[in-house]
C-alpha cells in the first residue's frame, strides 16, 4: 500500500469538512445526517430524521429545537452550547460527546446514552430521561430540576453541584457517583442505589430515600431535614452523625451504622 504523506491526509480532511459545510441543512436532513462534518451554528430546527448520524461532527451552537431525531448517533460529537430544547431524542447515543452548556430542556431522551460525555453546566430541566445511561459522565453543576430519571444509570458519574431538586430518581443507579454539594431536595429516590457514592454536603431535605441503598456512601455534612429513610440501607455509611439522623425519619427496616438511630416517620 503506497505511503500517504501526513500533509495529504490533513488536506483531504479539510476538503471533506469544507464539502460538508457547503451542504444545506435540508440536504443533510435528506442524507440522514452528516458524520464527521463541521456544522457550527447550523439550524436543524424541527427537522425529522430517524437514526440520524452526526457522530464526530463539530456542531457548536447548532440549533435542534423541536427536532425529531430518535435513535440518532452523536457519538464523540462537539456540541457545546447546542440547542435541543423540546427535541425528541429517544434512544439517541451521545457517548463521549462534548456537550458543555448545551440546552436540552424538556427534551425527550428516554433510553439515551451519555456514557463518558462532558455535560458540565448542561440544562436538562424537565427532560424525560427514563432509563438513560450516564455512566462515567461529567455532570458537574448540571441543571436537572424536575426531570424524569427513573431507572437511569449514573454509575461513576461526576455530579458535584448538580441540581436534582424535585426529580424522579426512583430505581436510579448512582453507584460510586460523586455528588458533593448536589441538591436533591424533594427528589423521589425510592429504591435508588447510592452504594459507595459521595454525598458530602449534599442537600437531601424532604428527599424520599425509602428503600434506597446508601451502604458505604459518604454523607459527611449532608443535610437530611425531613429525609425519609424508611427501609433504607445505610450500613457502613461514612461521616454520618446522629444530629443528621435526628432531623430525618425511618422505620424498623432502616439499617444504620452501629450506635445510631433515627426517629420514626409519621
Amino acid at each position: 500500500m503506497p505511503h500517504v504523506p501526513p500533509i495529504a491526509v490533513a488536506l483531504s480532511a479539510l476538503l471533506l469538512a469544507a464539502e460538508a459545510a457547503a451542504q444545506t441543512p435540508d440536504e443533510i436532513v435528506t442524507a440522514g445526517g452528516c458524520p464527521d462534518c463541521r456544522l457550527e451554528d447550523f439550524s436543524f430546527r424541527e427537522a425529522q430524521i430517524e437514526g440520524a448520524d452526526f457522530s464526530e461532527s463539530t456542531m457548536r451552537e447548532a440549533d435542534f429545537k423541536n427536532a425529531v431525531l430518535p435513535n440518532g448517533s452523536f457519538r464523540e460529537a462537539t456540541l457545546q452550547r447546542a440547542e435541543f430544547e423540546k427535541a425528541v431524542l429517544t434512544g439517541a447515543d451521545f457517548s463521549e460527546a462534548s456537550m458543555r452548556d448545551a440546552d436540552l430542556e424538556k427534551a425527550e431522551l428516554a433510553g439515551a446514552r451519555f456514557v463518558e460525555a462532558d455535560l458540565r453546566e448542561v440544562d436538562l430541566g424537565e427532560a424525560v430521561l427514563t432509563g438513560a445511561d450516564f455512566t462515567g459522565a461529567d455532570l458537574r453543576d448540571g441543571f436537572l430540576r424536575r426531570s424524569s430519571l427513573a431507572n437511569a444509570v449514573f454509575a461513576g458519574a461526576l455530579m458535584d453541584g448538580a441540581d436534582l431538586e424535585r426529580t424522579d430518581l426512583t430505581g436510579a443507579d448512582f453507584t460510586a457517583a460523586r455528588l458533593e454539594r448536589a441538591d436533591l431536595d424533594r427528589a423521589d429516590a425510592r429504591g435508588a442505589r447510592f452504594r459507595d457514592a459521595d454525598l458530602s454536603a449534599a442537600r437531601l431535605s424532604s428527599t424520599d430515600l425509602s428503600g434506597a441503598d446508601l451502604s458505604g456512601a459518604t454523607l459527611d455534612g449532608a443535610l437530611m431535614r425531613r429525609t425519609n429513610l424508611s427501609g433504607a440501607d445505610l450500613t457502613e455509611a461514612k461521616g454520618l452523625e446522629q444530629r443528621q439522623l435526628t432531623l430525618a425519619c425511618g422505620d424498623a427496616a432502616t439499617r444504620l451504622p452501629k450506635g445510631l438511630s433515627v426517629p420514626p416517620c409519621n
